[in-house]
């Protein structure tokens, strides 16, 4: 890529990409003869259907700003208190929620591998966030490792951004000095599901292929050849589908059905699926694959998809928001994070035995499982309960 730094004034630093070389890298055609890129890639019904799963998990969960506490719990940080509580929970700015935010920043990230987003500063203190389109920032390393970015202004050059103003999230791969691309990674899989979807749209647009055969006992003359097929597209077409045909001379009617190659094909693109999927860590059913989905596997499956797959990705937005948003001294007693509790609720009798179990053995008071459930408290239902019959290890009398 050297020549195309040279041709086009691309910046020469070591691990340095300009954004046409990284452009060309990532619509590099395929073996099935596709260039796929991220916004190409959306194209493709199970790459969509698995970068929605994942977008619209982040961006649904309620997220908060938490303040440690000397005893080693934590306490929600209200709205009033710090301006980033607000911020995260509920808009970024004039325009755009905290849901609307997630959701751009989760769909650059699933499908590019980094999101950038602009930090408004003003005596220190955060007060808002905006999502940079994708392409806007470029990075720069310097020999030690360090990333140096840059941004276009409006006569062509670029201006370098301090960190302070960036939020950066990205998914690590081997290479430190470069994001990992899900979509980049997965191409020949995308560009084979692509590929058989054009194929498919070509043989239905262009092929010929009739639901049956009629066949005649001796040779038919070409005015009987044309008295049938009148009379057949006259009743048997269109509206008049579905009929009783009244065949004549001895005729029969043979229905075509699907050959050993039509099947593979569909099981081909049903591999497609998976293999896409997998590449994104998301469960079949939930980008509705449902063969071989049951009842019972279905929600241990929605239990591994949050522990598995969700999760890690919380896990990066929980620490870029705590390294760009809070101060070094901030840092020792805030942090954020998500609530789960939506994707991790299970059946409405599950949870009922739970809350019965969690309130009668001193877990949770009647308000915290009443609160769970988004049902206002109830007087004298803040007392922990425990059952009659235990006792302190160790308390019993001697003998």
């Amino acid at each position: 890529m050297s020549f195309i730094r040279r041709i086009f004034g691309l910046e020469t630093r070591s691990g340095s990409l300009g954004e046409l070389e990284a452009l060309l890298r990532e619509a590099h055609e395929t073996a099935a003869g596709i260039a796929v890129s991220s916004d190409a890639a959306l194209r493709c019904a199970p790459v969509a259907a698995c970068a929605r799963v994942l977008t619209e998990a982040v961006a649904q969960l309620p997220l908060h700003l938490y303040r440690r506490t000397p005893d080693g719990g934590k306490e929600r940080v209200p709205a009033s208190d710090h301006p980033l509580a607000r911020l995260v929970g509920s808009a970024v700015n004039d325009w755009t929620s905290s849901a609307e935010w997630r959701a751009t920043a989760m769909m650059q990230l699933v499908t590019r591998g980094e999101s950038f987003s602009w930090i408004g500063r003003a005596r220190d203190q955060v007060f808002d966030l905006v999502n940079a389109p994708p392409g806007t920032i470029t990075t720069e390393w310097t020999d030690a490792g360090e990333p140096l970015f840059r941004a276009p202004l409006a006569d062509g050059t670029q201006r370098p951004v301090d960190r302070s103003e960036l939020l950066w999230l990205r998914l690590p791969g081997p290479d430190p000095r470069r994001p990992l691309s899900l979509v980049e990674q997965a191409r020949e899989a995308i560009a084979l599901a692509l590929a058989m979807e054009g194929y498919a749209g070509r043989l239905f647009r262009k092929g010929a292929r009739p639901s049956g055969v009629l066949t005649a006992p001796g040779r038919l003359t070409e005015p009987v050849i044309e008295r049938l097929k009148r009379s057949l597209a006259a009743l048997h077409s269109g509206d008049q589908s579905g009929g009783t045909a009244v065949l004549e001379e001895g005729m029969k009617f043979e229905a075509l059905q699907f050959s050993s190659v039509d099947l593979q094909f569909l099981e081909l693109r049903r591999h497609q699926i998976a293999e896409i999927a997998r590449v994104f860590r998301v469960p079949l059913h939930l980008v509705q694959e449902l063969e071989r989905t049951t009842h019972n596997n279905a929600e241990h499956m929605g239990q591994q998809f949050l522990s598995l797959t969700v999760l890690p990705w919380l896990h990066l937005w929980q620490q870029a928001l705590a390294r760009d948003l809070l101060t070094e001294d901030e840092r020792e007693t805030l942090f954020f994070e998500f609530l789960t509790d939506d994707l991790a609720r299970a059946d409405l009798a599950s949870r009922m035995t739970a809350y019965v179990q969690a309130v009668s053995n001193g877990i949770l008071t009647g308000n915290e499982a009443r609160a769970m459930e988004n049902r206002p408290p109830l007087a004298g239902g803040d007392q922990l309960r425990v059952p009659l019959n235990t006792a302190p290890a160790g308390g019993g009398d001697d003998a």
